[in-house]
C-alpha cells in the first residue's frame, strides 16, 4: 500500500525544496497571485512555464532512458470541465493555487491556514460526493489516454522544444516591457529656482 521509506523520504525531501522554491520565487504571496489575475505581474506564470520545461525535459529523459515510465490517465471531458470549474473557483475564493496556498501556510498566514483547511474539506467532500458524480464525469466522453504528441503524430521533443522557444521569447517580451516600464516611471529632477 506505501512506498518504500526510501522513497517517501525522496518524497518529502523534494517537497521540501519546491516549497523553497515557491517561497523564494514569492509566488505564495496574496498579492502576486491576485497581479496575475489582474495581468500586472507574470511572475507565476514564469514560474510554472519554466516548470513545465524543465519537468518535461526531465520526465522524458528518464523514460527514454528506461528509468521511468508514462502512467497516462484517459482524458474524460466531464472531469476536466467540472475540475477546472472547481479548481478556478477555488482560486478565486482562496487566492492561492494548492501548492503556493500550503506554502503560504508553512510561512504561517492565517488566511492560507483557512484554505488549507478549506482543500481538506473539499477533497473529502468530492471523495464522498465521487458516485453520484461519476455520470458526469464519465457522460460527456472518453477520449483515451491522450497526449497532444500522441494526437498530432509528433515527438514530445518537438512540443518541448516549442514551448521552451516560446517560454524565452515571452520572457524576452516581458522583461523588456518591465525595463521600458521602469524607466518610464523614473523621476527627473526639477531645478527650484530660489528668490533673490
Amino acid at each position: 500500500m506505501f512506498d518504500s521509506p526510501e522513497r517517501l523520504l525522496l518524497g518529502l525531501v523534494t517537497g521540501i525544496i519546491f516549497g523553497i522554491l515557491l517561497q523564494k520565487g514569492q509566488v505564495a504571496k496574496f498579492s502576486v497571485i491576485v497581479g496575475q489575475f489582474t495581468l500586472r505581474d507574470w511572475t507565476v506564470v514564469k514560474i510554472m512555464g519554466t516548470a513545465v520545461v524543465v519537468g518535461s525535459i526531465g520526465v522524458y529523459a528518464l523514460v527514454g532512458s528506461g528509468h521511468a515510465h508514462l502512467h497516462i490517465k484517459p482524458f474524460l471531458l466531464g472531469g476536466v470541465l467540472l475540475g477546472g470549474v472547481c479548481f478556478g473557483i477555488g482560486l478565486a475564493v482562496f487566492g492561492y493555487c494548492p501548492g503556493t496556498g500550503v506554502a503560504a501556510c508553512g510561512e504561517g498566514k492565517p488566511d492560507a491556514m483557512v484554505g488549507v483547511l478549506g482543500m481538506l474539506a473539499g477533497a473529502l467532500a468530492f471523495v464522498s460526493a465521487y458516485p453520484g458524480l461519476q455520470p458526469v464525469i464519465k457522460g460527456l466522453g472518453n477520449m483515451g489516454k491522450l497526449t497532444v504528441p500522441d494526437a498530432t503524430g509528433t515527438s514530445p521533443w518537438l512540443w518541448i522544444a516549442g514551448l521552451g522557444v516560446f517560454g524565452v521569447i515571452a520572457l524576452m517580451l516581458s522583461s523588456g516591457r518591465n525595463t521600458s516600464a521602469a524607466s518610464s516611471h523614473a523621476t527627473t529632477a526639477v531645478p527650484v529656482s530660489s528668490s533673490s
